[in-house]
């Protein structure tokens, strides 16, 4: 194994390691007027909520922020190890547009809760490994493909 593929194959694995501690690392810190205490929010606690009012929504943000990122993550396993072809990597890419949708959303909600201005928000740790995650991700897919080219 070259130094640069297995240095790539090291970061990818570190993801499935990663991943889920972002899951369950603080988010936000959220609450209603700054008087009030505020809330932590992870991306297990979000689908945990969310499942108890829209089972449909659950569902699609267990997908965009666990299964997507995972799910190539696992790929790239078996991509960098040989186990995979290398024609499967377009679809690989394009699990971590779904995973970065995540991000976006959680931005956005940042923005809106700002700036209606009833609550509080702030942005914790786990948003930055989760960003952190996903973007890796995205570095380790590109990187593959430019290996196998």
């Amino acid at each position: 194994m070259r130094g640069g593929a297995g240095a790539l194959k090291l970061a990818n694995l570190s993801l499935l390691v990663l991943f889920p501690i972002a899951w369950f690392a603080p988010l936000l810190r959220a609450g209603v007027l700054p008087i009030f205490g505020l809330s932590e929010i992870s991306i297990v606690s979000g689908i945990a909520t969310l499942w108890r009012e829209d089972l449909l929504l659950a569902l699609l943000v267990a997908c965009f922020a666990l299964l997507a990122p995972y799910a190539k993550t696992l790929g790239l396993v078996l991509l960098l190890s040989g186990r995979l072809p290398a024609r499967h990597l377009g679809a690989l890419q394009w699990l971590s547009k779904l995973a970065m949708a995540e991000v976006f959303l959680v931005a956005l909600y940042i923005v809106v809760v700002k700036g209606v201005g009833l609550g509080r928000v702030e942005v914790a740790w786990g948003l930055y490994l989760f960003t952190f995650c996903v973007l890796a991700s995205l570095a380790v897919a590109l990187l593959a493909r430019q290996t196998r080219h």
